[in-house]
């Protein structure tokens, strides 16, 4: 395309005008904030439809896997928390307010229910049931064989192992036999009661107690207690694992229909609310952008004018305008 030396000019005049315009800090700051004027009056469904919305999250959080750079940095990062030096002169009652404590302590005191419910769940569970036949068998067996009696006072364990003979020629078994038949028999009895004791030792009462005193055990304990029970060094494993169970999980039909869902009853409750609605439930308002937002994204504009970047830009647009049949019958004319 042949240049013509007049549409040049007005092209320069207007980059020119364009870039003493954008220089000015005013211009920018007040670009930015009617735009957003503008934004925060839309409803949801005038810009991003649910479908839209959905193919993103679906295609970024679902279908992409985590890079080997990020799930390193994650790593990272727990491990510089973890041993940052002021981890030794913060103890747990600076960072967890003991109101925080109190009401969690109250409300889980208060679920007696859900507690009742959960301790005859794991009671009558096999496992529960297999795991006391054993400890009460151990202890009567410890007992026997380990007596203090036996230990202290003369001629009791002759005793001791004259009463096991007899016992054990009446049953024609041996007595760890016999125990563990008499426990196995009556292990549900054995639960029932398990489960009264362990009913009365966490009422209300005693376990909101229970919890205040763990609070005053540990309020003082400095945060870099925790590095006793996480290995630092192996935490680039440890973080991995836990990727490998989310890799596997955003792979399954299950998480993709779900978040499909939450995102249509989102969208469907949000729709007709205007974006500056929207942008409240995030603590987002007004004052945030003018105060906030507008200073920390306005730099930005400002380095992307001074660079050129936006000239260089501008230009290949202007150059299609001057240069358009509608422009060029004007200057003929």
């Amino acid at each position: 395309m042949e240049k013509n030396p007049k549409i040049e000019q007005l092209i320069e005049a207007h980059l020119a005008f364009l870039d003493h315009e954008f220089s000015q800090d005013d211009t920018i700051e007040n670009e930015f904030l009617y735009f957003y004027q503008w934004f925060r009056k839309q409803p949801l469904k005038q810009i991003w439809s649910f479908e839209a919305i959905n193919a993103l999250l679906q295609k970024q959080i679902l279908n992409t896997p985590a890079t080997d750079s990020l799930i390193q940095q994650i790593a990272e990062h727990i491990r510089f928390a973890l041993v940052h030096p002021l981890n030794e002169m913060t103890q747990i009652e600076d960072i967890i307010s003991v109101h925080t404590i109190d009401r969690i302590a109250l409300y889980i005191s208060s679920k007696s229910a859900h507690r009742q419910a959960l301790i005859k769940r794991i009671v009558n569970n096999p496992a529960f049931s297999s795991m006391l036949t054993e400890l009460i068998h151990h202890s009567i067996q410890d007992y026997i064989d380990n007596s203090v009696m036996n230990k202290k006072v003369p001629g009791v364990g002759r005793f001791m192992k004259m009463g096991k003979s007899v016992l054990e020629s009446v049953t024609d078994s041996n007595l760890d036999d016999t125990v563990k038949h008499y426990l196995q028999k009556n292990i549900i009895k054995i639960s029932q009661i398990s489960e009264q004791v362990i009913n009365q030792h966490f009422d209300d009462n005693k376990l909101y107690h229970f919890q205040a005193n763990l609070w005053h055990k540990i309020k003082q304990v400095p945060l870099s207690s925790v590095k006793n029970y996480i290995e630092i060094n192996d935490l680039t494993n440890t973080v991995a694992m836990g990727h490998d169970i989310w890799d596997n999980l955003r792979q399954t039909e299950y998480l993709k229909q779900q978040v499909h869902d939450g995102i249509y009853t989102w969208y469907c409750h949000n729709q007709d609310r205007s974006f500056d609605l929207i942008m409240q439930d995030i603590s987002i308002n007004e004052s945030l952008v003018q105060n906030e937002l507008s200073a920390l994204l306005c730099p930005v504009i400002k380095h992307m004018i001074s660079s050129e970047h936006l000239k260089q830009r501008a230009r290949v647009y202007l150059e299609k305008f001057y240069y358009s049949e509608p422009a060029l019958s004007i200057l003929k004319s």
